[in-house]
């Protein structure tokens, strides 16, 4: 029995080590989780951390598509998330019915999945990929091969224009936070800050037009970069820029702080902010570790299937256009969303 008189952060370590758990956190949490978690980072660090991981249990503080992943990579464990609600408004844009009719049209084409997506629509891709290493992943598949990229249609376009592929088909899906993220916003913040770097994440509604923007001179080209959030992170522990403006959930604004307290970071749109993410309270999470709630299942043969796919990512790697991954790991550094 953890005594209730003791500090929050105590108690989550002392619940933590008695039922044997690794506290994995995404950059996008709340500050408050992401310093009392053993791992921060992006959902292939997460993904990584959920095979590396000898913890009888994990507990994942982000959304559910990511919880299901780590379920996906390790069967044998129990995998638990602090709040079964916190849900994803870009896996949601897509089923794995809507896929499985798409690829109809599409015989014999590559699926490429965002890692954004269901367990079900998992088990329906070839291979999965993060923003980091999207455009790696599909420049590997042959050029004549016809390619289906969902559900993302910012980070589709994104790779689409790094990659140069015409027969990349991208799905219509987009993240409601990042989509709200506009490059007339983005134009504007740059303008009032002229000394400012400009990170902006490929999910984001002003992604494509940011490229686009820097090419007519409205956005410094030399100042602005389109990075993922572990992409980021490493950026962040090398700028010397005075400030730099962020266009990505608000939640990463508290990593790149601690990478680099000497720049003063700010969000593009300081209204961007995840509902979701944010349903991980501290209240949740030590609810969770002290009751085992909530368990995460996935079935299995949609596991097995879901895994393959899930496994090609990894095997890739995160290099790419997004940059390395990066995050804050307690007991060492890993790292890419």
């Amino acid at each position: 029995m953890v005594s209730p008189e003791l500090p929050w952060a105590q108690r989550i370590r002392r619940l933590a080590a008695g039922r044997d758990a690794v506290i994995l956190a995404h950059n996008y949490q709340r500050p408050q989780i992401q310093d009392v978690a053993d791992h921060v980072g992006d959902s292939l660090a997460l993904a990584r951390l959920a095979t590396a991981s000898t913890a009888r249990v994990i507990v994942l503080c982000g959304v559910y598509f990511m919880a299901e992943t780590a379920k996906i990579l390790s069967p044998e464990r129990t995998v638990l998330i602090p709040d079964a609600g916190a849900g994803c408004s870009l896996a949601d844009s897509i089923t794995a019915g809507q896929l499985r009719a798409w690829k109809s049209e599409h015989p014999g084409a590559a699926v490429v999945a965002y890692v954004n997506t269901s367990a079900e629509v998992k088990a329906e891709a070839d291979v999965c990929c993060t923003s980091a290493n999207a455009a790696e992943i599909v420049a590997s598949i042959p050029a004549r091969r016809e390619v289906l990229f969902l559900p993302d249609q910012f980070l589709g376009a994104h790779v689409r224009r790094v990659t140069g592929r015409a027969n990349l088909h991208v799905w219509l899906g987009e993240c409601h936070v990042h989509a709200g993220i506009s490059p007339d916003g983005l134009r504007a913040k740059a303008a009032a800050n002229p000394q400012a770097e400009l990170y902006v994440h490929p999910e984001c509604g002003c992604g494509t037009s940011a490229l686009w923007q820097t090419g007519t001179g409205d956005l410094p080209m030399e100042r602005t970069r389109i990075l993922s959030t572990g992409g980021m992170l490493e950026a962040a522990r090398s700028t010397r820029a005075p400030a730099v403006l962020v266009a990505t959930e608000t939640g990463m604004l508290h990593q790149l702080r601690q990478a680099n307290p000497a720049v003063r970071w700010e969000a593009v749109n300081p209204h961007a902010t995840c509902r979701y993410m944010k349903m991980i309270t501290p209240e949740a999470l030590e609810r969770c570790l002290r009751d085992g709630v909530s368990e995460v299942s996935v079935d299995p043969g949609v596991a097995a299937r879901a895994r393959r796919a899930v496994q090609a990512m990894i095997a890739v790697g995160p290099a790419g256009p997004g940059g390395r991954p990066g995050g804050r790991a307690r007991r060492g550094q890993v790292g890419a969303r």
